[in-house]
């Protein structure tokens, strides 16, 4: 038995905890130093609604819950199989997203310690510190971690669908994007960065030759793919409900001066 591997490993797993102890700790700050400033809160630029109709922001929120699930599936994929292929944006969004879980969840109960360590990333931490990806073996708590915000989200999704009595047109959308997702990684033998890549841009119109070819460039992609795709939606439902507005307000004065023309003929 080689002692010294047992030691390095040791030291790595405890630096890699330590490494994303002081991350939360720091986050917490922040956000804690930012909920202080006063009138940040109420801020017109923090206020979604300035941006979206209420309506849209409904459908943004179920989008939300299903995106989530969507990125877990994706980060278990490349730890799962581990791909080069823009591996280092991946263990960046692993390390925020698990960052984000535990900001966002509780630990009261021994259930939620035990969910505590596996959001642990020591092989994303490892990976990106040391550039060793040998610890990702140790992320197999972490990917059944993963599996079970999986379904977390997805029971947020059905419950905030029923209670605004939305549809689920979305998930319909959702499952399109994921089944086109797994056939052209399959199909292409690309890596899942590619392969969401390319399907985002057919998706959105903008054809498989403006995925780009850096992982740089790749996101880049995915951003303004999905951006122009959530923004173009928003403005066509905005000027549905403008024009919606605009002809029940017509209708309204129509009838307001029929009523005040009977009137006077009385």
């Amino acid at each position: 038995m080689d002692y010294n591997f047992v030691l390095l490993l040791i030291l790595q797993l405890l630096v890699a905890a330590g490494i994303f102890i002081f991350l939360v700790y720091i986050a917490k700050l922040i956000v804690n130093n930012m909920q202080s400033i006063p009138g940040l809160k109420y801020a017109k630029f923090l206020n979604p609604v300035e941006y979206f109709p209420e309506e849209k922001l409904a459908s943004l929120k179920q989008i939300f819950y299903l995106s989530m699930v969507f990125i877990f599936i994706i980060i278990d994929l490349y730890l799962i199989f581990n791909w080069k292929d823009g591996s280092f944006p991946i263990f960046l969004l692993d390390i925020i997203l698990s960052i984000y879980l535990v900001m966002s969840m509780s630990t009261d109960s021994l259930n939620d310690k035990i969910i505590l360590f596996t959001l642990i990333p020591f092989g994303s931490i490892n990976g990106i510190v040391f550039g060793d990806s040998s610890l990702i073996w140790i992320d197999l708590f972490h990917i059944l971690g993963y599996f079970y915000f999986m379904q977390v989200y997805y029971r947020r999704f059905v419950k905030f669908t029923k209670s605004m009595g939305l549809g689920i047109s979305v998930l319909l959308l959702f499952s399109i994007v994921w089944v086109s997702f797994l056939v052209t990684m399959l199909a292409e033998g690309v890596s899942p960065l590619e392969s969401i890549t390319m399907v985002s841009n057919a998706f959105t119109s903008n054809s498989y030759e403006a995925s780009g070819n850096s992982v740089v460039g790749k996101l880049d992609s995915l951003i303004l793919a999905w951006g122009g795709f959530l923004l173009s939606s928003v403005g066509t439902a905005t000027l549905a409900a403008s024009i919606v507005k605009k002809q029940v307000d017509q209708q309204f004065d129509d009838m307001e001066n029929l009523i005040k023309s009977k009137k006077e003929e009385k």
